[in-house]
């Protein structure tokens, strides 16, 4: 199955928006309030592809993207932050959107729509945070002496000239690929040839292995408890509970904030990283239901 097959296949029509020079995709599916969709790591649009059809049916206007780096949109060879996916997204805000949305993101997606959130509150309406990330990367105290020793040696090997390229062309093989998301979907189900070839597709790009070198190195960015003091809108946060990459504990600094701040919290067990992709029906009703209360108020 080609990209270009996928594309046709789980998604609707693809559009091109050029921004700073750089070809990046983008769909737009509905009407009404407007949502943005922010994929996480290595994944794109098509991730979403369960979702898209449950939020235009409920009556919103869905836009998702490819974020720069990463599905269809260009991979140039540059240093990838947190900043600047949230640069890209306020401009697409700027050239596409231009009413107050709320922000649907999965993990590093997610802690994007959260600095939206908090540093970008004329533009948002509220947030969703499915399983967010802490940071684009692991910070050196967050791990233990062995570990931080390893991710060291990793991202030096991964960076280098002589190895790199090696390196990464074992790491998106097929095999390799789902191997990963069985380490990370609880519902061995939902991992499809599809879903591999979602992932493994881009991953095929000449620039993609300095597109992974660069943000396996780049900083981590802004913590969740940094940027949440500033928090002015309503935000839900979805967990699946059995996540090995954001553990559920990542939550608790969520749970601590709703006092103060209008914030929801959902689990769902027996769900890893991506619920979105492995409980559908789940997320789409928690996330329909919440709109539901956001357009309440607003009214």
């Amino acid at each position: 199955m080609t990209a270009q097959q996928l594309n046709i296949a789980n998604s609707p029509e693809r559009l091109e928006w050029a921004w700073q020079g750089h070809r990046v995709e983008y769909t737009v599916v509905g009407s009404g309030t407007p949502i943005v969709l922010v994929h996480g790591f290595g994944a794109s649009i098509g991730h979403w592809r369960k979702n898209i059809p449950a939020l235009a049916a409920g009556g919103y206007k869905v836009y998702a993207l490819d974020l720069l780096g990463f599905g269809n949109s260009d991979k140039p060879a540059i240093d990838y932050s947190m900043e600047l996916w949230q640069s890209l997204l306020v401009d697409f805000w700027k050239a596409h959107v231009q009413k107050p949305a709320v922000f649907i993101g999965n993990s590093i997606g997610a802690l994007v729509c959260l600095m939206l959130a908090t540093n970008y509150p004329e533009i948002t309406l509220g947030a969703v945070l499915l399983n967010s990330a802490g940071g684009l990367s692991h910070r050196p105290d967050e791990l233990d002496p062995f570990l931080r020793f390893v991710m060291a040696t990793f991202t030096k090997l991964i960076s280098s000239k002589v190895t790199g390229k090696f390196l990464f062309n074992q790491i998106r093989k097929k095999h390799r690929i789902r191997r990963t998301l069985h380490q990370v979907y609880c519902d061995r189900a939902s991992i499809t040839d599809e879903l591999v070839e979602m992932l493994y597709q881009p991953a095929c790009h000449p620039n993609a292995h300095q597109v992974f070198a660069s943000v396996v190195t780049a900083p981590a960015g802004p913590k969740p408890d940094d940027l949440l003091p500033n928090l002015q809108c309503p935000l839900l946060v979805i967990w699946g509970a059995a996540d090995p990459w954001t553990p559920i504990n990542g939550a608790n600094i969520y749970k601590e904030f709703s006092a103060t701040k209008d914030i929801e919290f959902q689990a769902i067990p027996n769900t890893g990283h991506c619920p979105h992709d492995e409980r559908p029906e789940i997320v789409n009703a928690q996330v329909l239901e919440w709109l539901e209360k956001i357009d309440d108020r607003a009214t």
